[in-house]
């Protein structure tokens, strides 16, 4: 089975960038440009993983990710940032959900963010 992974990130670019690199290693692959289409997308597309910025206009990747929490408890999630100070922000959201959330650092080299999606998908179906 093929795993199916979301990329919601406001910069178009990264988020076309990271989904056609998904693509082009043998995932499913779809991009999504806020929090409020990640969420309808996620509702129809299903994925395994999400992977989403934390900072963007409107409402938040944390703020979606606890949506996704809330109806797609098996879905992972990782985030991902420009800004090392969102790093605490994400830390205490962990904290206070009790699930561990990977924040990757952008920009992200693809031989990284290929390497830690697999961890964490391996480690869902382990």
């Amino acid at each position: 089975m093929k795993h199916r992974i979301l990329v919601v990130d406001d910069d178009r670019l990264v988020a076309d960038t990271v989904s056609l690199i998904y693509s082009a290693n043998g995932y499913e692959s779809q991009a999504c440009y806020s929090a409020a289409s990640g969420l309808e997308t996620a509702r129809i597309f299903a994925p395994s993983m999400v992977l989403c910025d934390v900072t963007m206009p409107e409402e938040n990747g944390l703020s979606l990710l606890e949506k996704l929490h809330a109806e797609m408890p098996s879905c992972k999630v990782m985030m991902f940032s420009a800004y090392a100070s969102n790093m605490r922000e994400v830390h205490v959201h962990a904290q206070r959900t009790k699930r561990q959330i990977k924040l990757l650092a952008k920009p992200c080299p693809p031989v990284e963010l290929l390497r830690e999606t697999r961890d964490l998908l391996e480690a869902s179906a382990a």
